[in-house]
């Protein structure tokens, strides 16, 4: 017992067992993964989708004519977000498949998995984002341990009012806190939709736009499962979305464990960070920098 509380890094095993309960209550409210039809709908390209299995998988294609995407029926504020994902394969160079979630007012608030194609061989870089009452630039990418086009892989979102969290297959890949007390927004009052897109972002995608889409290789594929959403749904009468398992103090931050798996992220496979950006796109270090982990 004692072993597998310092593995979590918990400092006592009564805290520990308090913890495992937790995420015992967590799992049985998880319940079984939705379809695609009982949680989202085609948005655009609706000629470029495909339901297979009954609606447990779904596919966007991207061609010289259109790509496509699909969001969430509903609005969401905080909550746990997975998707299973199943990247292009062979050379995906200047394609963007994006897994996100935006609300859609002018100043808007924005939470960023963009994955960037690129030619066979050379692998995906993921890039994460987040908009803050309309204001981005907060850019991080990395480059996966895995080939995410042979097999689908879990990719999540955890947003409480006290930190979002992107994880990929259960590690965390980057946390963002809540910094208002030093003046920086955080995502509390815009509820947001789930989105997924697959679209041509070959000025900018792979090696700064300099590789361009091979379009002889189109139609080009990125697999959807999972569609587990558990959240606050926003509506007229929903005044307060506080008192969930996402609030609970186990996931207000991460505990030794989870950050341990973060550093090894941040140390091997993290090759851009906007906060140790040295090309003079800031003119200060964003003050969010020295208080996320």
């Amino acid at each position: 017992m004692k072993g597998c509380v310092k593995l979590l890094g918990f400092k006592t095993v009564s805290e520990y067992i308090c913890s495992v309960l937790i995420l015992i209550f967590y799992f049985l409210s998880q319940g079984e993964s939705s379809t695609f039809n009982e949680k989202f709908g085609i948005s655009w390209g609706n000629d470029h989708i495909r339901l297979l299995n009954n609606g447990n998988t779904a596919q966007l294609s991207l061609d010289y004519s259109s790509g496509s995407g699909f969001a969430s029926i509903d609005k969401y504020l905080f909550g746990s977000f997975n998707m299973r994902i199943k990247l292009i394969p062979g050379n995906s160079a200047g394609t963007v498949t994006a897994y996100y979630m935006s609300s859609d007012t002018s100043s808007h608030d924005e939470i960023d998995f963009e994955f960037l194609g690129n030619i066979a061989g050379k692998g995906y870089h993921v890039q994460t984002n987040v908009f803050a009452s309309g204001v981005g630039n907060r850019e991080q990418r990395i480059k996966l341990w895995f080939d995410p086009s042979a097999d689908f892989h879990n990719y999540s979102i955890l947003w409480n009012q006290k930190q979002i969290v992107f994880s990929v297959d259960s590690i965390p890949i980057r946390v963002f806190k809540n910094n208002e007390r030093i003046g920086v927004p955080y995502l509390k009052n815009q509820p947001m939709k789930v989105i997924s897109t697959l679209w041509n972002g070959e000025d900018w995608a792979t090696d700064g736009g300099k590789v361009k889409i091979d379009w002889s290789k189109a139609p080009f594929i990125a697999s959807y499962q999972g569609f587990e959403v558990d959240g606050c749904v926003a509506s007229a009468s929903s005044k307060s979305c506080t008192g969930h398992w996402w609030d609970q103090s186990l996931f207000q931050g991460l505990n030794r464990n989870q950050l341990r798996k973060l550093r090894w992220v941040q140390r091997k496979y993290t090759f851009y960070d906007y906060c140790k950006d040295k090309s003079g796109r800031f003119s200060r270090v964003p003050p969010e920098c020295a208080l996320n982990p």
